[in-house]
């Protein structure tokens, strides 16, 4: 799909984002590592395509109808990109986040003139979480639509209907590993759907942080977590819909200090700057290719702007606090740790 020479709404700018090759990764593994520049996107994060179709399909729909609010419970990234459709369709906006998240985020959402509610974070059970007040908030007015990001599987669609597409042509077919975070799974799910479809020896590998629970689902059927992560946005403790419909191939979990080390070397020998999920995706793809062998294609995404990290990627006393180093291991040791890794700590998952 090629985006018109102009563009009449702003929501039009979403998509067709760059694949740009890492080149001290390629180099040092023999692989192509490319990178999905998603942080083009008009708001910034790969979320502006998810929120983009959920709107689409709800007026489609009849759901959303004009002179409505869209509610949603979000980290932040979702709630921008809906905040930024709404605004420039006409519509108001109601985000619900958890305190503690990037300031960066929360100004973003003001800026786009939305509502936003701050709750406690708190687990999942509570019926105070984000999610749980987002869902009674757009249930409790007939003026108001709940978009709900983890259920609503026009998030997964919006990667297998572009994204996924967008990488194929942009790879000429040629990928052999897909690597990536998941938050809700949309992302995942719907760019392993596709690109399995066009090519059913892709593999495709979820790297998950500490703290999280996908990685021991996907082990021994069971959301359990060990340790924490600073990361935000990523991680899931429960089965949603559209992670369901992911095409997993092979899972890992990685300590923040090795998305710290990525960032840092990325940023000094590319001039790349990644924010914590890219950063995450980065070291899952240099993993990718230690095991996978030389001669690779492997994708993973550039999944926000690295300055809604900047309060806790690139702040030194936070890491500190974290008992987090800034420099870490050298490129080249960090790749030779993840090649003696244990095949064990690598989750193969049959489809």
């Amino acid at each position: 799909m090629t985006a018109p020479a102009i563009s009449n709404n702003l929501t039009a700018l979403i998509g067709n984002t760059d694949l740009l090759r890492i080149n001290s990764l390629s180099e040092l593994t023999g692989c192509d590592i490319l990178l999905k520049c998603e942080q083009q996107n008009p708001g910034g994060s790969i979320k502006d395509r998810a929120a983009l179709q959920l709107v689409q399909d709800a007026i489609s729909s009849g759901k959303l109808k004009p002179g409505m609010t869209i509610v949603e419970g979000t980290a932040g990234n979702t709630g921008i990109g809906l905040a930024l459709v709404a605004k420039a369709l006409g519509y108001k906006m109601l985000v619900v986040m958890p305190k503690g998240q990037a300031i960066e985020k929360e100004k973003m959402i003001r800026l786009y003139d939305a509502q936003l509610k701050l709750v406690n974070a708190c687990p999942f059970a509570n019926p105070e979480h984000f999610y749980h007040t987002a869902k009674r908030l757009g249930e409790s007015n007939d003026s108001y639509w709940w978009a709900d990001q983890f259920e609503n599987t026009s998030n997964c669609k919006a990667h297998y209907e572009n994204t996924g597409p967008e990488i194929w042509q942009q790879t000429s077919g040629k990928i052999d590993a897909l690597v990536s975070v998941a938050g809700t799974g949309g992302t995942i799910a719907g760019n392993s759907r596709y690109l399995s479809e066009k090519n059913n020896q892709l593999q495709t590998w979820l790297v998950d942080p500490d703290g999280s629970g996908i990685y021991a689902y996907l082990k021994a059927g069971q959301y359990t977590s060990t340790g924490s992560s600073f990361t935000e946005g990523i991680g899931i403790m429960r089965s949603v819909a559209n992670f369901r419909q992911a095409k997993i191939n092979k899972a890992i979990t990685l300590p923040d200090q090795d998305l710290v080390t990525i960032s840092r070397h990325i940023r000094e020998l590319d001039g790349i700057t990644l924010g914590s999920s890219s950063a995450l995706n980065v070291a899952g793809a240099l993993y990718a290719a230690a095991k996978m062998g030389k001669g690779k294609t492997i994708v993973t995404f550039h999944c926000d702007l690295a300055e809604r990290s900047n309060e806790k990627l690139y702040n030194s006393d936070f890491l500190a606090s974290k008992n987090i180093t800034e420099q870490g291991e050298s490129l080249a040791d960090l790749f030779a740790r993840y090649q003696a890794e244990l095949e064990s700590n690598t989750v193969l998952v049959r489809s």
